[in-house]
């Protein structure tokens, strides 16, 4: 469990949500431009309190990603815990964010922290089959298509030594 503590990428620095960006994430998920990457649809402030900041900790852990040299936000990431030793990972960037890499980036701090800290051994995702930027950044990051319906892909990375790799 990420306990308060905040990641670190190259690019990015993903820190523990608070109540204290209730208002700040409220905003990005009722704009268009960021829920269509998340559910499709506009997020209510009691709906991004309740699920966004920390409150479903430790079965989900929340955060918001900012640029590491100026600390801007920018996103959410969250990673959920699934099975033993695996589980799986969200994130939406807003639109200025995009095409910058930061996303690989904050993926690769999060697959960090989840091997060496809780020892996962295989991470999923899901993207829009549409969302091709997003499909991407998590091949970048190190992910690979393992299925898809005809809404999402699943995409999963597998850490080494696995026996899958």
């Amino acid at each position: 469990m990420a306990g308060g503590a905040a990641l670190d990428g190259v690019l990015t620095r993903l820190v523990p949500t608070t109540e204290d960006d209730v208002d700040l994430l409220a905003g990005w998920f009722a704009t268009p431009a960021f829920f269509e990457h998340w559910d499709g649809v506009p997020k209510t402030r009691d709906e991004v309190a309740e699920k966004y900041v920390g409150r479903r900790r430790p079965r989900v852990e929340s955060f918001l990603v900012r640029v590491r040299a100026e600390g801007t936000p920018v996103g959410y990431a969250q990673y959920w815990h699934g099975r033993a030793a695996e589980g799986g990972i969200d994130m939406v960037l807003g639109p200025d964010a995009r095409g910058r890499g930061l996303g690989p980036d904050a993926a690769r701090a999060l697959l960090a922290h989840l091997v060496a800290d809780l020892g996962w051994r295989r991470v999923t995702v899901d993207p829009a089959r549409g969302n091709t930027r997003a499909v991407r950044a998590w091949e970048k990051a190190g992910f690979r298509q393992v299925s898809s319906t005809d809404e999402n892909l699943l995409m999963e990375f597998r850490f080494p030594g696995d026996g899958e790799g």
